[in-house]
C-alpha cells in the first residue's frame, strides 16, 4: 500500500517530531494556561480567557523578587562556571600531568551523582565551616555542580580544534595572547557560548540543591513549589512562557547566525 510505503520511508522523521512535539506539549499547556482566569486558588481547568496576568506579571507578593534572585544567581554561576570550566578543560586537553586521567573521570561525578545526594554534601561542607545559608551558599554550590557540564561542552570544542591554526599564527608574529584571542578564542566560542548557555538554564532552573543549601533565602523554583502548595498563581506560566519564547528566540538567532557565517565563508 502506499501508505505504508511512505510511512517507511519517513519513520525516522515522523519518530522525530513526535518526540520533540511530546517535549514541546508541556511547554504549550504553561502558554494556554497563562491566559486563563481561574475561579478558585488553583490554575488546572480552563474557565475563560483573560489578559489580566500578562497585564501584571508581578501581580504576586514576591514572586518578581524570587524572580530577579534566580537570574542573578543563574547569571554570576555561569560567569563561574564557564571561566573555571573553560580553563580546566584547556588545561586537560593541552598539557600532561600526573593525575590528569583521575581528574577527567571526577569531572563527570556530579553529572552522574543523584542530586540529593550532592545537596546533603555541600550542606554538610557549608554547616561544618559554619557558614551562614543564603545566596552566597546557593552560588558556590550551583557554580560546582555547573561546573562539570561546562567542562563537558567546552572539552568536547578544544579536543576538535586544529593546533595548526595556532602554530601558523604564531609563525606570523603572534604574541601568546594575541593568538588566544584572535584564534583560539573565536575557534572555541561556540563550545563555551554552549557551556554558558547550559550552566545559565541549569542554574536558574536548579530546586534540590538550592533548598538544601537556600537556608530563608527563596529562588524562583523554590516559590513555585510553595505556590503549588497553596494555590497556583496564573503569573507563574505568564513568566514561564515568557522565558520559552526568550530561549527560543535565543536559539533561533545562534542558527541564523551560525548560517549566515557558513553562506558568507562559502
Amino acid at each position: 500500500m502506499p501508505v505504508l510505503r511512505w510511512i517507511r520511508r519517513n519513520v525516522v522523521v515522523i519518530a522525530g517530531l513526535l518526540t520533540l512535539a511530546y517535549l514541546i506539549l508541556p511547554n504549550v499547556v504553561v502558554m494556554v494556561f497563562s491566559f486563563n482566569k481561574p475561579k478558585g486558588r488553583f490554575n488546572y481547568a480552563w474557565q475563560h480567557f483573560s489578559l489580566d496576568a500578562w497585564k501584571d506579571p508581578c501581580g504576586v507578593a514576591d514572586m518578581c523578587g524570587s524572580l530577579s534572585l534566580s537570574l542573578q544567581i543563574a547569571a554570576w554561576a555561569t560567569l563561574g562556571a564557564t571561566v573555571l570550566g573553560t580553563m580546566i578543560s584547556f588545561a586537560l586537553v593541552r598539557y600532561r600531568f600526573r593525575a590528569r586521567g583521575a581528574i577527567n573521570s571526577l569531572i563527570f561525578l556530579p553529572m552522574a551523582m543523584p542530586e540529593v545526594v550532592m545537596a546533603a554534601s555541600l550542606l554538610t561542607l557549608f554547616l561544618n565551616m559554619g557558614a551562614q545559608l543564603g545566596f552566597w551558599t546557593i552560588l558556590i554550590a550551583h557554580i560546582m555542580f555547573c561546573l562539570s557540564f561546562v567542562v563537558t561542552a567546552v572539552k568536547a570544542r578544544v579536543m576538535s580544534m586544529d593546533p595548526r591554526l595556532e602554530e601558523a599564527a604564531r609563525d606570523l608574529y603572534a604574541g601568546p595572547a594575541q593568538t588566544f584571542l584572535r584564534v583560539t578564542l573565536p575557534i572555541a566560542a561556540p563550545g563555551i557560548a554552549a557551556g554558558a548557555l547550559l550552566a545559565f538554564a541549569l542554574s536558574f532552573d536548579d530546586f534540590i540543591i538550592t533548598n538544601f543549601n537556600a537556608g530563608s533565602t527563596v529562588t524562583f523554583p523554590m516559590f513555585v513549589w510553595g505556590s503549588a502548595q497553596r494555590g497556583t498563581p496564573v503569573q507563574i506560566n505568564v513568566i514561564g512562557t515568557a522565558m520559552f519564547i526568550i530561549a527560543v528566540l535565543v536559539v533561533v538567532a545562534g542558527q541564523l547566525i551560525a548560517n549566515r557565517r557558513k553562506n558568507s565563508a562559502r
